[in-house]
């Protein structure tokens, strides 16, 4: 099925970020909406306004994505409650195959037996993988082959790689993460990594990396700060031109799925996907460091 390339603004809203521990597993932050009313319902106010609830699940690597978006969309929409919860791409996923949510994030491409079960690829960002080490680490570039050796166990010790005498500590996200599954994807390493510690999210894995003496992992690029160093692969450093340039390694969709196609959804699920096609939702996008789709 044909992908199609959005860009992203995110719908903001109630979105309570539980922060209760950078690596709480299936960590929710959605807000809950009023009961009483149907997910993806939207109706029409006395001003003609529109209104109803939305709810999202899936891929904490959008996060910031779906923060962003949901308070531009809501100024914009002040009779809207958007909800999202940060579940992993896999469980977002399986949450609108099942019918509980009206959009489906996944920081992948969808497998065939999602597409099978009506699911809808809508890319609406392209994000870059960034792999990062703590600041003292004297290695800045890793060749593919190198970097899979390391996630792999072949090489353990940094000055294999013309670094320190330290340990690798090899870390990563949880089985069903979208950036884990991109990650090993492109490396050519699935089921292959021997990590040392398995986190559920991109902001463990940046604190624990940066934290850890001679650790290694795996984020987001728009998640990169000043904490960590990227580390270069052959040669290319993660930055958007690399990435659009078609020269960076590890890069990867941010997919919002439906059930069914974008025209056949509910009007509030239409007016959320058309705002991401706006120019206010390709700011949005830009923002928050992603790279609009070409």
């Amino acid at each position: 099925m044909k992908s199609k390339w959005f860009k992203t603004l995110t719908v903001g809203m109630a979105v309570m970020v539980t922060a209760a521990g950078l690596a709480g597993c299936g960590s929710s932050s959605a807000n809950t909406a009023a009961a009483g009313s149907s997910a993806g319902e939207a109706s029409d106010t006395s001003g003609g306004a529109l209104s109803g609830k939305l709810s999202l699940a899936g891929s904490t690597s959008m996060e910031k994505l779906c923060e962003a978006m949901s308070e531009s969309f809501m100024e914009k929409y002040p009779d809207v409650t958007v909800t999202v919860e940060y579940t992993g791409s896999s469980a977002g996923i399986e949450s609108l195959a099942g019918g509980s949510v009206d959009i489906g994030n996944a920081s992948r491409k969808l497998e065939d037996d999602e597409k099978s079960k009506g699911i809808v690829e809508n890319t609406v960002a392209i994000d870059g993988i960034a792999v990062i080490t703590d600041k003292e680490n004297s290695v800045a570039n890793l060749t593919k082959e190198q970097l899979a050796d390391v996630y792999t166990g072949k090489i353990t010790n940094w000055s294999e790689l013309g670094g320190e005498d330290e340990k690798v500590v090899v870390i990563g996200r949880e089985a069903g993460s979208g950036t884990r599954g991109a990650f090993e994807e492109l490396l050519e390493v699935e089921d292959a990594c021997q990590y040392a510690q398995e986190l559920d999210s991109t902001g463990g894995v940046l604190a624990k990396t940066a934290s850890t003496p001679g650790a290694i992992g795996y984020i987001s690029l728009d998640a990169a700060d000043e904490t960590i160093q990227k580390i270069s692969i052959n040669d290319v450093e993660a930055t958007e031109e690399n990435i659009l340039a078609g020269d960076y390694l590890l890069s990867r969709p941010f997919v919002m799925a439906t059930k069914g196609e974008i025209s056949e959804q509910s009007e509030l699920v239409r007016a959320w996907f058309d705002y991401i096609e706006s120019e206010e939702g390709k700011d949005v996008v830009s923002d928050v460091g992603l790279i609009l789709p070409q």
